[in-house]
């Protein structure tokens, strides 16, 4: 046994087996940084600001993996780009390093439309900006509520809280301009479309109040007023006044049946 150890031959093997060994481990070594591209690095190029399919497409080409970690929405800077990228520009990485970009959303997100009858015009204001809406027109219609909220409206149409809208809309606010002690002469409605007395109404500062209408009408905007009440004269013939904030009632048909004698029904 002793001599077998002690003989050139082992001597002979046991170098070769350990060369192989060596060679073994080097070439692993050399494999797994060629897998790893181990040693290989880049430099991070900066897309801040870049439209996002461009930004992929560079840093795809110089060997990153791209993943759009976010889509968020901020008015102060255009659609479609790049706002962060992790890792930072300029930063050295390996070869095939994943880039994660936050990027601005193209379509403007939705927003609740927030409740501001009844709350005054500041705070008003207060809360369409944190709700990431702006003003658009006022509207000042005499109303007891002076200076506050008394109808919101979207293009002209009210809308109700809750709706869903896009991001940054104007909303129309209608404003309580207070009531007028001044007395003013009743319109005379009788034979005007609906339509042409809600604007004459509007003008005037009047409320609408109760309208009762002939059946068969589909269409109220085009049906005819043929009595009003208060009227526009009394049974002596004297002119009724009325205030602004003060209510008439409206009674409509489908067809224009004004007489002489309606002005007084």
């Amino acid at each position: 046994m002793f001599r077998f150890i002690t003989g050139k031959s082992f001597w002979v093997n046991l170098i070769v087996a350990a060369v192989l060994a060596m060679l073994l481990f080097f070439t692993f070594l050399q494999l797994l940084g060629n897998i790893t591209n181990h040693g290989e690095y880049l430099k991070v190029p900066s897309v801040l600001g870049k439209n996002t399919p461009d930004a992929i497409k560079e840093l795809e080409g110089k060997g990153f993996d791209v993943v759009i970690l976010d889509s968020v929405f901020t008015d102060t800077a255009k659609k479609g780009i790049v706002l962060k990228q992790l890792p930072d520009p300029n930063s050295t990485v390996k070869v095939n390093r994943t880039i994660l970009l936050t990027v601005n959303r193209v379509t403007l997100p939705l927003v609740d439309m927030p409740a501001l009858e009844g709350k005054s015009l500041s705070f008003a204001l207060d809360i369409l900006k944190r709700s990431h809406l702006v003003l658009g027109d006022t509207i000042f219609r005499p109303d007891f509520m002076r200076g506050s909220v008394i109808e919101q409206q979207l293009r002209g149409d009210k809308i109700s809280p809750g709706s869903k809208i896009p991001w940054g809309s104007p909303v129309d606010l209608v404003i309580g301009s207070g009531l007028k002690d001044s007395l003013m002469l009743v319109p005379n409605l009788v034979g005007k479309t609906f339509s042409e007395a809600i604007l004459m109404l509007q003008e005037s500062g009047i409320t609408l109040g109760a309208v009762v209408a002939d059946p068969g009408i589909s269409d109220t905007s085009s049906a005819f007023i043929w009595k009003q009440v208060p009227p526009v004269i009394d049974d002596q013939n004297e002119p009724i006044h009325i205030k602004s904030g003060n209510v008439i009632d409206l009674w409509i048909s489908k067809e224009n049946k004004m007489s002489i004698d309606s002005l007084k029904q």
